[in-house]
């Protein structure tokens, strides 16, 4: 699962920024330089939400089956500072990540422009839902979901790390939730129940969830998690 030390090190990586810059903006000015009104790029991460807003924007409380508590540990934010997307990896996915938090992180996408998340657990913590909400560039966006519905094919079948069982994966698109989206299923003969993944995009926001309560594989809880959280981007 995906701990708080994620954002401990984006945020070194923001306050790092700063001094790079000043260092650069030492010495003379070369007359012959671009003006500053030419050389200015568009900014990718112009109109995104930080971590600090978006963490406002995830599915409080109420919105849990009844005893079910937020887990510490796995509660996240990237702060008030958007940063830099890293490159999408292209090698094979692991796909032992599809069991845990954070498994937005199987696209190749190392971290986005900002991201917040939790997850809540049943007092036996026998069962989880999680909620991600990250922001990226418009074209990695949609790319991310790109990535999210070929590691359905990629990951059709593995191994996991707790009962070192055979998961099966089956994944669709799925209509009604946002600009896109797309449900993965994981299964195998030695769990109790399955679990549902949902990824949702509307605009650069792109919502994950992972469910592994109810007797459904986490189906309902799932889906019903992603249209509160779309809802709530789009307030």
């Amino acid at each position: 699962m995906r701990l708080s030390s994620r954002a401990a090190t984006l945020l070194a990586v923001a306050t790092a920024l700063p001094l790079a810059l000043t260092a650069c903006s030492t010495g003379s000015t070369d007359a012959s330089a671009p003006s500053a009104k030419q050389t200015k790029a568009k900014d990718p991460n112009a109109g995104l939400r930080t971590g600090t807003q978006l963490k406002k924007l995830l599915a409080p409380a109420s919105a849990f089956p009844a005893g079910y508590t937020v887990e510490d540990d796995n509660t996240a934010d990237s702060g008030a500072e958007l940063l830099s997307t890293s490159a999408r990896k292209t090698t094979k996915p692991d796909c032992v990540s599809l069991e845990s938090t954070s498994w937005i992180q199987v696209t190749g996408y190392k971290n986005s422009s900002s991201f917040a998340q939790n997850d809540y657990v049943n007092a036996q913590k026998t069962e989880e839902i999680a909620q991600e909400i990250d922001e990226f560039p418009a074209a990695q966006a949609k790319d991310a979901m790109k990535q999210i519905a070929a590691v359905a094919t990629q990951c059709a079948t593995f191994t996991d790390t707790d009962a070192h069982a055979k998961v099966k994966v089956t994944g669709k698109a799925t209509a009604g939730l946002g600009d896109e989206a797309y449900t993965m299923t994981l299964t195998s003969g030695k769990w109790q129940n399955g679990t549902t993944l949902v990824a949702a995009r509307s605009g650069s926001s792109v919502v994950t969830v992972l469910s592994t309560a109810g007797t459904d594989n986490g189906a309902a809880s799932a889906k019903k998690l992603t249209t509160t959280l779309l809802a709530g981007l789009k307030k």
